[in-house]
């Protein structure tokens, strides 16, 4: 019986989850400068979202860190960068101070953003990492599942320059 609920469950949640082709769940939330990040203002450019556990811990910091190394690069390639986790604001800006980050981080306290992306992770507790690429006409470009955070600088430059010289 309970095998036949969690499947049920997880054949209505799979509808909704964000595939390539498809537009990207409209989201907004609060960013570590001030302002709130909505899709809908972010129409026309190229959003990098990176979906993380949680700020401070070895992997998160060592992704964070990647992109921020490979910023430059990246904003050469017209991006905007986005880190997402379930952390509080008072722990993202800690993160960004700290790390030097160049681009906003997303406070996903209220778990809205991770539950659109379906990156919440094992009983809520924070989010799966995960990328996703949305193009300028706020369609899923690229998922990431299998994030290395190390090279996902490296990772995310070489898919968008791949994206842009197919057309």
């Amino acid at each position: 019986m309970m095998n036949m609920i969690l499947a049920s469950a997880l054949l209505s949640s799979a509808g909704g989850l964000p595939e390539v082709g498809r537009p990207a769940p409209a989201f907004e939330g609060p960013a570590t400068d001030g302002t709130t990040v909505k899709l809908s203002e972010l129409k026309g450019t190229w959003v990098v979202l990176c979906f993380y556990p949680k700020s401070f811990t070895p992997g998160c910091t060592a992704e964070a860190c990647a992109l921020r190394d490979g910023f430059t690069e990246l904003q050469k390639a017209g991006v905007r960068i986005y880190g997402v986790s379930l952390d509080g604001m008072e722990t993202q800006k800690k993160f960004k101070a700290e790390y030097r980050l160049p681009f906003e981080l997303l406070s996903d306290s209220n778990k809205a953003m991770s539950k659109a992306y379906g990156t919440l992770g094992m009983m809520g507790l924070y989010a799966d990492r995960k990328t996703f690429i949305i193009d300028p006409e706020g369609e899923i470009a690229h998922i990431f599942d299998m994030v290395n955070p190390k090279t996902h600088d490296k990772d995310v430059l070489e898919v968008m320059n791949r994206m842009k010289a197919k057309g």
